[in-house]
Formats: structure tokens, C-alpha cells, sequence
């Protein structure tokens, strides 16, 4: 393998962190949307170790000098997805959308949905999935029928009580859904939602939701990495997002303490490559349901566990932080957000650098490829000069 300036590269994906509306928004319905700002101006937010990173040149949190480089990143692709954000940071360019379902899914496939699984569904519908289990929960354990929804997004979510549809069955209905919403649907994702409790003491989702991906559409940066023969370490739902395409290790924690301490175990093996992991519950736990205060709790737990990450690094680690698309809580509905992204990056010896505004999210697989010269990512501009070290 190749002499390169950094050993191994960590890209933490702060899921739906967005930084204020992109400047196509508009096109969305999302105009006016920022994820930290309006956190920021409604409950507070103290991160004083992301603000050292350059958050505090990026957005409206506020910190005492600056050690990282930093810039925003506007997204090239057409949409505000989990695979259209992932997929371009790994360095696709995506000139389609996956197709979303405002009125739910059309009853033919619903019919042989139900076919396969020998089940009817409840639902069908778009909707919040904590309330729409409030809402079916009470039937659906009557009738021990699954409960079918979907969002704004490309995806076909199924949701069941642990107690009545045991999570092996669920999965396996997510697989058939998998291998049913090909091509001519080609939707996103297939989500497996159990949850638990009863109508009266209230229903609560588990963390055992899994995600059925589409591929993606071309090779990856994860790809090019595991061709050449450098490791990949996918935590969290990376490996759902990238179908395991690409990837040495997935490790499939759950919730950002988990993910977080993973990433740490991850940083503490000896090998040469990428680790690529996802923080989550910024988005399902609290953008998708309004939390303000939930989320400002959320990012400051990451901002506190940072030193941890900082320790675990090696002189020739390079750290990036960003994210996928916004979910700004504060913002009207429940739906992700089309809002440019955090670029942080750090090294113990960077000093303040700012990146500017980066085109695309590509810019960062770009990074990866320039770094360990593969010559392989066809989008974005990598910004490794930048913070590579004299």
C-alpha cells in the first residue's frame, strides 16, 4: 500500500444536524428551515467542543477560539433522503429522486405485500410513527396484522408489537417487501419498526429497527477503498445504508452512546482504511418528533464524548464531522429538512482553516480518494491540502 498522509480517516455522520436552508429550499418546501439555529434560539445550546472544531463560524453556537477546519457543504443530489445524503458523501452524484408515496402504496402491491406474508396490513397511510401506533397499536394487537406506513421519504416502514409479531418475522417481512419494491418502484428503503406496550401504559419503539436498502446505484468510495485492500468499518446503520457493499466490519450498534463507544473500539484496532459511521437518534428520536429540547440534549451528550473520540486518535487519523440532511424540530411538519451540512474536520495539528462552501457533499470522498490515492471518485474537490499538516 501506498505511503499516504493519513493512515485512516473517520467521518461521523451527525444524522439530520443541518445548518440552515440550502440554497435551493425552496424547491422543497423547506425555506427558512436551520436544524441548529432554531435549537440554538429555542431551547440553547452550549457545545463548546464543536464550536472549537469551527461550528461556531458555521452557525449561531459560540466558543472560545477555533482548532479545526470547517466550512459548509450544499447538496448536489436531488433529494433530503438518508440514501441520497450517504451516497453523495460517499461520492454519488444522484440525478433522480426515489419516489415517495403521499397517498400510500398502490393497492396492487399492498395486495401481493400481503400475499407473501399471508397477513392483511393496518394503516397504509403516511404518518408520524409514534402516532400511528398510538393511533393502530389497540387493533394491531387485536388483529396481530402489521401496521403499514410511510413519510415524506422513499420508504415502506412496517411496524409490530414485539409480543405479537417476533422480530425474526417482522424481518422477514421486510425482506420480501425488499424484494418486491425493485425496480419499477425502486423504493428507498424497507424499515422494520417494532415496538412494545399496551394501550394503556402507551407504546414505545424498540431499538431493534433494521433498515432494507437499494443498493447503491454505482460503486461507492467504500468500494474503491475495499478493492484496493484498505479495511472499512461501518457503524451503526451504514451498514443498512450501503448494503454491506464495500464493507470489512459492519458493526451494527444501536443509539448514538452505543455507535459512539463502537467507534471508539474501532479506533482502537490496527488497520489502514475508513471508518464511516452514523449517529441516528438526532433524527428519529428527536427531529422526526419535534424535540427540540431532546435534540439540544442529544448534541450536547456528542459534544461531551468528543474528548473521548480525541484521545482514541492516532497522529495520522483524520476526523471529519458532518451530516446527511436537516430534520429541524422547530420547523413545521415532521420531515426531513433540504439544508446545507457541517464540515468539520480535525487533526491535533490543524489549526483554524475555513473550507468555504463546498458544491457537494462529494467533496468528501474525494478527500478519502486523494488521501490514499485511488483516483477513483468521479465527483466533488478534495479539500486534503487543506488539512493535511507541513
Amino acid at each position: 500500500m501506498k505511503n499516504t498522509p493519513f493512515d485512516r480517516i473517520l467521518i461521523l455522520v451527525l444524522d439530520s444536524v443541518g445548518i440552515g436552508h440550502a440554497p435551493d429550499a425552496e424547491e422543497f418546501g423547506d425555506s427558512g428551515s436551520n436544524t441548529i439555529g432554531h435549537i440554538h434560539e429555542s431551547v440553547g445550546l452550549q457545545l463548546p467542543h464543536l464550536a472549537q472544531l469551527g461550528l461556531s463560524q458555521i452557525s449561531p453556537v459560540t466558543g472560545n477560539g477555533v482548532t479545526g477546519a470547517y466550512g459548509r457543504m450544499i447538496e448536489k443530489s436531488s433529494g433530503k433522503d438518508t440514501l441520497t445524503g450517504h451516497f453523495e458523501i460517499a461520492g454519488l452524484h444522484l440525478d433522480f429522486g426515489y419516489p415517495s408515496y403521499p397517498n400510500g402504496f398502490h393497492p396492487m402491491v399492498v395486495s401481493n405485500f400481503e400475499k407473501q406474508i399471508g397477513r392483511k396490513v393496518l394503516g397504509n397511510k403516511v404518518a408520524s410513527g409514534t402516532a400511528i401506533i398510538d393511533e393502530l397499536g389497540p387493533l394491531h394487537l387485536e388483529t396481530e396484522d402489521p401496521i403499514l406506513y410511510t413519510s415524506a421519504d422513499s420508504v415502506f416502514q412496517i411496524a409490530a408489537h414485539v409480543d405479537v409479531i417476533p422480530l425474526p418475522e417482522l424481518y422477514r417481512m421486510c425482506q420480501i417487501a425488499r424484494e418486491l419494491l425493485v425496480h419499477p418502484h425502486n423504493v428507498a428503503r424497507v424499515i422494520a419498526r417494532p415496538f412494545r406496550g399496551d394501550p394503556d401504559s402507551g407504546f414505545e419503539r424498540t431499538v431493534d429497527r433494521r433498515d432494507y436498502a437499494l443498493e447503491p446505484p454505482a460503486p461507492t468510495i467504500l468500494d474503491h477503498l475495499h478493492s484496493a485492500g484498505y479495511l472499512t468499518h461501518a457503524i451503526g446503520k451504514i451498514g443498512d445504508i450501503f448494503t454491506d457493499r464495500g464493507i470489512s466490519h459492519a458493526i451494527r450498534a444501536k443509539g448514538n452512546p452505543s455507535c459512539i463507544d463502537a467507534t471508539i473500539d474501532s479506533l482502537g484496532q490496527n488497520f489502514r482504511g475508513l471508518i464511516f459511521t452514523n449517529l441516528v437518534d438526532f433524527d428519529t428520536l428527536y427531529g422526526h418528533r419535534r424535540d427540540p429540547q431532546g435534540y439540544r440534549d442529544a448534541l450536547q451528550y456528542f459534544d461531551a464524548q468528543l474528548p473521548r473520540i480525541y484521545a482514541a486518535l492516532r497522529p495520522r487519523d483524520l476526523m471529519i464531522i458532518t451530516a446527511d440532511h436537516g430534520c429541524d424540530p422547530c420547523y413545521e411538519g415532521s420531515d426531513h429538512t433540504r439544508e446545507m451540512v457541517p464540515l468539520l474536520v480535525y487533526h491535533q495539528n490543524i489549526g483554524a482553516v475555513d473550507l468555504g462552501t463546498r458544491s457537494t457533499f462529494a467533496d468528501i470522498a474525494q478527500t478519502v480518494d486523494a488521501n490514499f490515492g485511488l483516483n477513483r471518485v468521479e465527483h466533488g474537490t478534495s479539500f486534503l491540502e487543506s488539512v493535511t499538516p507541513d
